[in-house]
């Protein structure tokens, strides 16, 4: 058996990435309660997502953009200036398993479209950074659909070194990390197939064992006809210990 593909998940670095259309972004933004000068890091910015502009722009957050990649950064660094964004937007480059920043810095983190840590790790690595009722938003492979093929779930456990879980399991795990669970949503037929049209032409290009990790991927999805694992995105806001549950919505 192959080792399990490192983390942060490989994606090519110029495709666009899952839930990072600006619609996606606004709605974090809503469900976060983001209001001008709020601190917002988007961890992985990448160079296809919109999320760190249009939370500037739109709802006036101080964001800071971080990733790992030099290139990366250079690209954002000279899209920020072009958008004379200097003010509100501070491009940083970070260590995904060890960020260096201040407990309680941050009132939102996003981590939109890509699989930067496993789940654990990065719900408690994260968590500490959120603000009293700061949210995370953070994308994960889930399974969906009523039956998952044992060649998929076989396949996932080897790429996280864990089981693959249901989209209420995620929120689950959010809960015992400490959040409050508030949303998911996955990745349907029609947008999968979308995703792997987009990143296949840049497999070419790719390093041999993170491609294949991918072309794997892409054959499993295919040959099932439809969506038994995909991603979803999930958004959670900091719990603090012995605070009371929400009241229920059906009054009983």
């Amino acid at each position: 058996m192959s080792p399990a593909e490192p983390f942060p998940l490989y994606f090519p670095g110029d495709a666009r990435r899952p839930f990072c259309s600006e619609s996606a972004t606004r709605r974090f933004a809503k469900v976060a309660q983001l209001e001008e000068g709020g601190r917002v890091l988007e961890l992985g910015c990448g160079l296809s997502g919109p999320a760190s502009v249009v939370l500037a722009q739109e709802f006036g957050c101080s964001v800071v953009a971080a990733d790992s990649d030099d290139a990366v950064l250079v690209s954002m660094r000279d899209r920020v200036r072009s958008l004379a964004l200097d003010g509100r937007v501070e491009v940083r480059r970070v260590d995904f398993g060890r960020p260096a920043f201040r407990e309680g810095e941050f009132d939102a983190i996003l981590c939109q479209g890509r699989v930067l840590m496993s789940l654990p790790d990065a719900l408690g690595t994260l968590r500490p950074l959120l603000a009293h009722r700061g949210r995370l938003g953070i994308t994960y492979p889930v399974r969906v659909g009523r039956v998952t093929p044992r060649a998929v779930l076989e396949f996932w456990e080897r790429r996280l070194g864990a089981p693959l879980v249901l989209p209420r399991e995620l929120l689950q795990m959010l809960s015992l990390a400490g959040f409050e669970p508030e949303s998911v949503e996955s990745l349907q037929d029609a947008e999968l197939d979308a995703f792997y049209r987009e990143i296949e032409p840049s497999l070419a290009k790719a390093p041999p064992e993170q491609a294949r990790w991918l072309r794997e991927e892409m054959a499993l999805h295919r040959e099932s006809g439809k969506a038994t694992a995909s991603y979803a995105f999930a958004v959670g806001r900091r719990r603090e210990p012995g605070e009371k549950p929400p009241a229920s919505r059906d009054r009983g």
